[in-house]
């Protein structure tokens, strides 16, 4: 009987909700400043979106890697279909950002449906996909500037341009460099034993930068966002414009070189660049009219880059051919590649200062994102309460920010960007599944609750997201890639952390919540007898 009292409290404790006013309540009370209009969200989510897939992964996608087969021409169908996949989430997403003004974006929507640890799993694969992107896109970030600095070689010094491979690489890829050129890696690299290790000092530094602007305040994140949202466009529509002369649409046969593996291992690939509507969820306390804007800013951004991804794949496929062997440098900035392979250097090197502002921006709303997801947990006793302190003047979690921060420029050390790309993505899916699941137990359990914002022809809209992403991770689970099994040992690792913290001190609190409760009453019936 004690046995099954205590595997009873255990079951309860894991499914133990947050009531969605409570949750809200609470949020009220937090001092985050509200900035954000539905401008502003927009410009977010195309910073967000607009950068890491078009500047560095449409490459590989289109072209494939060692891992996995490219798309080819057929990349448009693979966005469409990534696209399409993310259209019911979006829905989703907007109904509880709309209903829920809560920073935390699914991690606090599943609180509210699915319980205890529920949420913190669901936190857990958030970090997955907002840090681990983070990181990939500052490696990429790396590769454009250096190809960039390249530009300028005739004017800057040698080990400027062409500095030591383990200065500007993780260590698996400056491994990897060095030893299909022929040169011995312990050699030209410095070890501790016979392990070498690297510093990408260029994605450090843009770390760094991009922490002390979210320091001071998502304001001025979003100014700065606007800026780079801009530049980057018109660097877009430069390259579509000048490059569609170029198009050959003999290039586009055959359409689809790997058949329909290819086209959606395209289609899980390309969806790292539409990670970006979601963070915007993880802003709603920060938002001015969530419940009208949240919804206008996660599905026009998604829109809007949709129609812009398209026009780049179309030009790109049709100016070079990616049905067989590729350069490696079209792999690291496909854009500017063919623009100087049709002698349109000045374009490429346009196309490059562009890629970079994209970059900056996606790392922006990430790093963004990724500490919103933290101080909700914060809050809820899953990591130390340190972390909800705020900057005395910005208003802003600087000690949880610089905490992503140093956590996510050790990472640039070891993660390879392809890895790091895939496993971001298998937190996205995962997450889109939850929220598309959270909806449907919410509109059951609360049915009554005012929504200024419903998802369209429920529950069959739901119910297709959760399909096409569970899909698509079924396609990529098959391949038996390094992502696929790192995947399953970080949600073990959550369990392990959460059994070992998470839970205890949740534990902790609500017996020190009942004992402080016991002492009053205890106060009040003795004053009462007296």
């Amino acid at each position: 009987m004690n046995i099954k009292n205590l595997i009873l409290g255990l079951l309860n404790n894991l499914v133990k909700r947050k009531n969605p006013d409570d949750l809200i309540s609470q949020s009220q009370k937090a001092g985050l400043k509200k900035s954000l209009t539905a401008l502003d969200l927009i410009i977010l989510g195309i910073g967000a979106i607009v950068g890491s897939g078009i500047f560095a992964v449409v490459g590989i996608a289109a072209a494939g890697s060692v891992a996995s087969p490219g798309a080819g021409p057929a990349l448009i169908v693979s966005m469409v279909i990534a696209a399409f996949a993310c259209v019911f989430s979006a829905l989703c997403y907007s109904e509880f950002a709309a209903m829920i003004p809560v920073a935390g974006g699914a991690y606090t929507y599943t609180f509210a449906t699915l319980g205890e640890f529920g949420a913190w799993m669901v936190g857990w694969v958030l970090m997955l996909e907002y840090a681990i992107g983070f990181i990939a896109v500052a490696c990429a970030w790396s590769n454009h500037f250096m190809q960039l600095i390249k530009g300028f070689s005739a004017f800057l010094p040698d080990w400027i341009c062409n500095p030591p491979v383990w200065l500007v690489n993780d260590a698996k890829s400056a491994t990897k460099i060095l030893s299909d050129s022929g040169v011995d890696v312990l050699s030209a690299m410095p070890h501790i034993g016979t392990i070498p290790f690297a510093i990408n000092l260029p994605a450090i530094i843009i770390i760094l930068i991009t922490t002390v602007i979210l320091v001071r305040g998502t304001k001025d994140s979003t100014k700065m966002a606007g800026i780079m949202v801009a530049v980057k466009l018109a660097v877009i529509g430069l390259f579509v414009l000048v490059g569609m002369f170029y198009v050959r649409p003999a290039n586009w046969v055959p359409f689809a070189p790997n058949g329909v593996e290819g086209i959606f291992a395209g289609a899980f690939l390309i969806f790292f660049a539409y990670i970006g509507f979601d963070a915007l969820a993880t802003t709603a306390e920060e938002t001015k009219n969530p419940q009208k804007d949240l919804p206008i800013g996660i599905i026009g951004s998604l829109l809007m880059t949709t129609v812009i991804y398209v026009a780049v794949a179309l030009v790109l496929t049709g100016i070079y051919p990616t049905s067989g062997n590729v350069s490696a440098e079209f792999l690291k900035a496909p854009m500017a590649f063919v623009m100087s392979m049709v002698g349109q250097d000045w374009a490429a090197g346009l196309i490059s200062i562009g890629s970079l502002a994209g970059l900056t921006s996606v790392l922006l709303v990430l790093e963004l994102a990724s500490t919103r997801i933290l101080y909700a947990m914060s809050r809820d006793n899953f990591i130390s309460t340190r972390f909800q302190k705020l900057h005395p003047k910005f208003k802003t979690p600087h000690v949880l920010t610089w905490t992503v921060a140093v956590i996510c420029i050790i990472g640039t050390l070891t993660l390879d960007l392809n890895v790091a790309a895939e496993l971001c993505n298998f937190g996205t899916f995962t997450s889109f599944i939850i929220v598309c699941v959270a909806v449907l137990i919410l509109r059951k359990t609360d049915p009554k609750r005012y929504r200024p914002f419903k998802v369209p022809f429920s529950p069959w809209f739901p119910a297709a997201g959760i399909l096409c992403c569970l899909f698509l991770m079924f396609m990529k689970l098959r391949e038996q890639s390094d992502s696929a099994m790192l995947f399953p040992l970080w949600l073990i690792v959550g369990v392990v952390i959460y059994g070992a913290y998470g839970y205890k001190k949740n534990r902790e609190i609500e017996a020190k919540e009942l004992q402080t409760v016991s002492v009053e009453m205890k106060n009040t019936d003795e004053k009462i007898k007296v």
